[in-house]
């Protein structure tokens, strides 16, 4: 089940899920964040419609973290949360049950077989949470994007941006996981490690070529910003003009012409966790700090005397990361629109 706040980058991760022959995707909550809710909902509808894929209930989450008024971020993901990407609306309809009841039905209708993706903020699964305190026993796994821990916060100079939308939730979240067995304790992939997925013009080039749409002007340093894709292929279309959003946003903030793919890394974790190295800690999120609200703080050598409730990703290969998306993004393309694609 995935928890999205769709966004580029969960864009492309849903993409990858539904692009992987191993998932079966049981449902998908729609949580504010990087757009409001109802838009994040529209973008999941409106993907499922592009990716061509079978009935999937989407459901609609809370407007508003827990505590706080909700912060979005059209300025990283675009007024519409997929860059210069254009999604016609969407035939299928949400769902009648809210985000947190659609989790506590599906965790309690598929015990232990379900594993949890959210690249959102927590807030629907802190309120699923108060519904059923079993939800954590009840799961399979859960992958997190979020946090950071021994690296530098993308939001303030101490947090990483789904936390800090929603800090209580985040809390509620680890708190709810203190006495699962270690196998089913949430794995958490934070800004330490997905800071390292640098996605870069070469990358979209391989997809393009990958999807039978070589030819293509990749993006580039110094383009006019909002230039769009001439691909034929829907999704090859999709990803070039949502990307290159990211590429700017990236470039304008002295980062480099690159997308940091962070949650199409989470979602390669949830498929399949080998590709990471994982390191047990106790996680807890800073609530009263002047300086440091939302802050995710990992106790790496036991110094509180708790028990580890998260395993945090620690290593990866990117380069490997990017052979498996860019094969799988390619591959799909053409699956869904295996006509001969030139640039038109």
């Amino acid at each position: 089940m995935l928890d999205v706040d769709t966004g580029i980058d969960d864009a492309l991760a849903l993409m990858s899920v539904l692009a992987d022959p191993r998932a079966d995707i049981a449902a998908i909550a729609s949580t504010a964040g990087n757009v409001p809710a109802a838009r994040v909902a529209a973008n999941n509808l409106a993907l499922l419609d592009l990716c061509q894929a079978p009935d999937i209930e989407v459901a609609l989450g809370a407007q508003q973290p827990l505590a706080t008024p909700l912060r979005t971020t059209e300025d990283t993901h675009g007024p519409q949360g997929i860059g210069y990407a254009e999604l016609l609306p969407s035939a299928r309809v949400l769902s009648e049950r809210t985000a947190a009841q659609l989790w506590v039905d599906t965790v309690r209708t598929r015990p232990g077989e379900v594993v949890g993706l959210a690249t959102g903020p927590l807030t629907n699964l802190a309120l699923a949470l108060r519904l059923e305190p079993q939800l954590p026993h009840l799961l399979r796994r859960l992958v997190i994007m979020g946090g950071a821990f021994n690296h530098p916060g993308n939001t303030t100079p101490t947090n990483e941006w789904n936390v800090h939308v929603d800090p209580e939730a985040a809390k509620e979240v680890f708190d709810a996981f203190s006495l699962v067995p270690a196998d089913r304790r949430p794995i958490v992939c934070a800004l330490d490690i997905t800071e390292t997925i640098e996605m870069n013009p070469d990358h979209l080039r391989r997809i393009a070529e990958r999807a039978n749409c070589a030819g293509l002007t990749i993006p580039a340093p110094g383009d006019r910003p909002g230039i769009r894709c001439e691909a034929a292929n829907p999704m090859v279309r999709f990803l070039f003009d949502a990307v290159r959003f990211y590429f700017e946003f990236h470039d304008r903030f002295g980062l480099g012409y690159i997308a940091h793919m962070h949650d199409p890394f989470a979602a390669a974790v949830a498929l399949d966790s080998a590709i990471a190295e994982l390191r047990p800690a106790t996680v807890d999120v800073e609530l009263t700090g002047t300086l440091t609200r939302a802050q995710t703080v990992a106790d790496w050598a036991g110094m509180w005397g708790r028990e580890p409730n998260a395993d945090i990703a620690v290593r990866t290969d990117p380069g490997a990361f990017f052979d498996q998306l860019i094969a799988r993004l390619g591959d799909f393309a053409v699956h869904c629109y295996p006509a001969p694609q030139e640039v038109r």
